[in-house]
Protein backbone atom coordinates (compact mmCIF):
# COMPACT_ATOMS: atom_id res chain seq x y z
CA UNK A 1 0.00 0.00 0.00
CA UNK A 2 1.34 3.42 -0.99
CA UNK A 3 2.00 6.10 1.61
CA UNK A 4 0.30 9.47 1.33
CA UNK A 5 2.53 12.06 -0.31
CA UNK A 6 3.82 14.83 1.94
CA UNK A 7 5.70 17.74 0.38
CA UNK A 8 9.06 18.92 1.63
CA UNK A 9 7.45 22.13 2.87
CA UNK A 10 4.90 20.20 4.92
CA UNK A 11 7.63 18.04 6.37
CA UNK A 12 9.70 21.11 7.21
CA UNK A 13 6.75 22.84 8.91
CA UNK A 14 5.89 19.77 10.97
CA UNK A 15 9.52 19.40 12.05
CA UNK A 16 9.81 23.12 12.85
CA UNK A 17 6.62 23.13 14.93
CA UNK A 18 7.80 20.03 16.80
CA UNK A 19 11.11 21.73 17.60
CA UNK A 20 9.48 25.09 18.42
CA UNK A 21 6.17 24.35 20.20
CA UNK A 22 5.55 28.04 21.00
CA UNK A 23 5.31 29.01 17.30
CA UNK A 24 1.52 29.11 17.11
CA UNK A 25 1.22 31.14 20.32
CA UNK A 26 3.73 33.68 18.97
CA UNK A 27 1.79 33.85 15.68
CA UNK A 28 -1.44 34.57 17.57
CA UNK A 29 0.32 37.22 19.64
CA UNK A 30 1.66 38.90 16.51
CA UNK A 31 -1.74 38.85 14.86
CA UNK A 32 -3.31 40.40 17.94
CA UNK A 33 -0.70 43.12 17.98
CA UNK A 34 -1.16 44.02 14.30
CA UNK A 35 -4.69 43.12 13.24
CA UNK A 36 -7.13 42.44 16.06
CA UNK A 37 -7.80 46.03 17.08
CA UNK A 38 -10.90 47.76 18.36
CA UNK A 39 -12.11 50.36 15.85
CA UNK A 40 -13.34 53.71 17.15
CA UNK A 41 -16.56 54.52 15.21
CA UNK A 42 -16.20 58.27 15.78
CA UNK A 43 -12.72 58.28 14.26
CA UNK A 44 -13.95 56.22 11.32
CA UNK A 45 -16.74 58.74 10.68
CA UNK A 46 -14.19 61.56 10.74
CA UNK A 47 -11.95 59.73 8.26
CA UNK A 48 -14.87 59.15 5.91
CA UNK A 49 -16.00 62.79 6.15
CA UNK A 50 -12.47 64.01 5.38
CA UNK A 51 -12.14 61.99 2.19
CA UNK A 52 -11.41 63.87 -1.03
CA UNK A 53 -12.91 62.40 -4.20
CA UNK A 54 -10.31 61.01 -6.57
CA UNK A 55 -10.15 62.25 -10.14
CA UNK A 56 -10.48 59.65 -12.93
CA UNK A 57 -6.84 60.13 -13.95
CA UNK A 58 -4.81 60.81 -10.80
CA UNK A 59 -1.62 61.93 -12.56
CA UNK A 60 -3.28 64.73 -14.55
CA UNK A 61 -2.19 68.14 -13.20
CA UNK A 62 -5.25 70.24 -14.08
Amino acid sequence: MAKNFESEITQFLKKYKAEHPDTEARQREGRGRLWDKQIDPELQDGYRAGRVPQKPYVYQTN
